[in-house]
């Protein structure tokens, strides 16, 4: 498979949207109401320039928020990150990436 620019994602994210109100027999107009955004919002969101939050809102308009799992699967932790966090959940990224010979910090 060949690797996407971000922007090249958004585009075809936007371009999938278009073509599932297009399914649908919906106008943007028409999205933009139950999606509760305006004209031009929808319109924005086709060319792939969107706020995630407006994006699963026009998503629910167009009844695609079950396709949501299959676009990004819920992440379970690894085994590794559990045995490192000794049953603490983990909130964030530290940022420092360490050699395989330094010390994991006890949390």
């Amino acid at each position: 498979m060949v690797k996407m620019t971000a922007s090249a994602m958004a585009e075809e994210i936007g371009e999938r949207l278009r073509q599932a109100r297009l399914n649908r027999d919906l106008t943007q107009a028409e999205v933009a109401v139950l999606a509760g955004v305006a004209r031009k919002t929808v319109l924005n969101a086709e060319k792939g320039k969107v706020q995630l939050d407006i994006l699963i809102a026009i998503m629910d308009a167009l009844d695609l928020t079950d396709q949501l799992d299959l676009f990004l699967p819920k992440q379970a932790v690894s085994p590794l990150q559990l045995a490192k966090l000794q049953g603490k959940k983990r909130q964030r990224a530290s940022g420092q990436h360490r050699s395989p010979d330094e010390e994991t910090p006890a949390w």
